[in-house]
């Protein structure tokens, strides 16, 4: 296995190429986003090891520009920042796997191999409502040609209106995705949520339906047109 190991801390990154090079991984490293970009985009990985806290770009960003520019490298996030939020986060952003900092080297080795055997075994699809499409690879939202920056919440209520498009899906069942673990979000939360992504899908031929009743639905039409 060949992973890049982009980590700007560089005894922790020697440290972790030599244990990797114990079990058979090899491991080239980049000590900051720019070179990390440069490499990952230069040559084939199996994976990709990041931290977050480089210096000159937040590892978020960073996986959020190479998905837009077409990476498809499995990415595995190795960072401190281990909360919940980051870890949706992170994985909403279109990393593969987050893995929190301090670690155990065995979970860390058992993690690249399985994504490993998933990036080598078959892609997962590709869903479509007109202009608006939603790689399961990635788990990333793309409107044309752009990738469609969504906070956790906004990409919950996208994706399960993506799973059933043309269909309503019913304001309990919704508010179940997009708030699994928050019993105190009032009524009016989810309202709040599709309005930011009607807002971000403005202008285009994907729309979002309240269907009296029985929910809400995506589906795709006409463009429109824009404001005079």
């Amino acid at each position: 296995m060949r992973i890049l190991l982009i980590e700007d801390e560089l005894e922790a990154a020697a440290w972790l190429m030599r244990a990797l090079a114990q079990s058979g991984i090899a491991a080239e490293h980049a000590s900051n986003a720019r070179l990390g970009r440069a490499m990952a985009l230069g040559a084939e990985y199996d994976v990709v090891v990041l931290d977050l806290q480089l210096p000159d770009q937040h590892g978020f960003d960073w996986v959020s520009a190479l998905r837009a520019e077409g990476l498809r490298t499995p990415i595995l996030i190795l960072s401190a920042q281990g909360a919940l939020r980051d870890r949706v986060e992170g994985l909403h952003r279109g990393a593969d796997d987050y893995l929190p900092k301090p670690f155990e080297l065995q979970e860390l080795e058992a993690r690249l191999a399985a994504l490993q055997r998933r990036s080598q075994g078959r892609a997962q699809a590709v869903i479509a409502c007109g202009s608006l499409r939603f790689d399961g690879n990635h788990q990333s939202f793309w409107l044309g040609d752009d990738l469609l920056a969504l906070t956790p919440r906004e990409h919950a209520a996208l994706q399960a209106l993506m799973a059933h498009v043309g269909q309503p899906v019913g304001k309990a069942r919704l508010a179940g995705r997009v708030f699994p673990h928050d019993s105190t979000a009032g009524p009016d939360a989810i309202e709040q949520v599709l309005h930011r992504v009607r807002l971000k899908l403005q202008g285009s031929d994907v729309r979002i339906v309240t269907v009296r009743g029985l929910g809400y639905l995506l589906e795709a039409g006409a463009a429109a047109a824009p404001a005079p």
